[in-house]
């Protein structure tokens, strides 16, 4: 049927606009995929490496929810970018500050994967809650860069988060008060710059704010107990964090 249906005039002229359509969506995520890398390289926010991992998920994200979904990720490094910067010179005597160079290809990745294969799997299923999923992902990782990043910015010692005890900010598991009011506000800005792209509905705009709470904090659990321990690295904490956001999100939605 499908055969005979492009074989008509109506069909081959439908295929001709589908085929057009695609060309151009695809043409327009590389552009603004290779400009948001170079950008993000230019002002030391990643890595050469860094770069091509976002350039990745950039494109994915384009070609798979729209320029909403680019939006959301420009705000997701705005947001990171600022974090890190603020409160530098503190950060460098605590030792705790991020490379001049900005993030590596693995600290990328583990941060913008689960949004990054949300994404294609909305694109191959149709099914809505990939979108919150992805959504949430994102929001994980603003919460939880923008929490350590602030916490180091503006305190010398933090509450490890299993046992409540004072360590040194930016010792893995630790918390502040205020790190985590601003995670929760980063987390609460990606959702609404996804509600106005209206990659969500309004009345689930919470949905990435607590996934991407509940990931902040086993990201936390994970760094004062399994990290601490040397079993895993900081990229494979961030990877689990998010993955698990996205689960969760998914989950509210479903």
């Amino acid at each position: 049927m499908l055969v005979d249906f492009l074989a008509t005039g109506t069909g081959r002229a439908f295929f001709g606009w589908a085929w057009a359509a695609t060309n151009e969506r695809l043409l327009a995520a590389a552009a603004v995929t290779l400009t948001f890398a170079l950008l993000a390289r230019a002002v030391r926010g990643v890595t050469f490496g860094g770069a091509l991992a976002g350039g990745t998920v950039c494109f994915a994200l384009f070609t798979s929810l729209g320029p909403a979904a680019f939006a959301v990720l420009a705000a997701l490094f705005a947001l990171t970018w600022l974090s890190t910067r603020a409160g530098y010179r503190r950060k460098l005597d605590l030792g705790v500050a991020e490379r001049r160079e900005g993030r590596g290809a693995w600290q990328v990745f583990a941060n913008l994967a689960a949004a990054g294969i949300c994404s294609t799997a909305f694109a191959g299923t149709g099914n809505r809650a990939w979108v919150v999923a992805a959504v949430a992902a994102l929001a994980e990782a603003a919460t939880d860069t923008v929490a350590s990043e602030i916490g180091q910015s503006k305190h010398r010692e933090a509450r490890l988060v299993t046992t409540w005890e004072r360590v040194r900010a930016g010792t893995d598991g630790g918390i502040t008060a205020f790190g985590t009011a601003a995670g929760v506000l980063a987390g609460l800005g990606i959702a609404a710059v996804a509600t106005v792209g209206h990659l969500l509905p309004r009345g689930e705009i919470w949905i990435p704010v607590v996934a991407g709470f509940s990931g902040m904090v086993l990201d936390s659990i994970l760094g004062a107990t399994a990290q601490r321990q040397g079993w895993v690295s900081n990229q494979a904490v961030n990877l689990l964090a998010t993955f698990s956001s996205a689960a969760l999100a998914y989950w509210l939605v479903n």
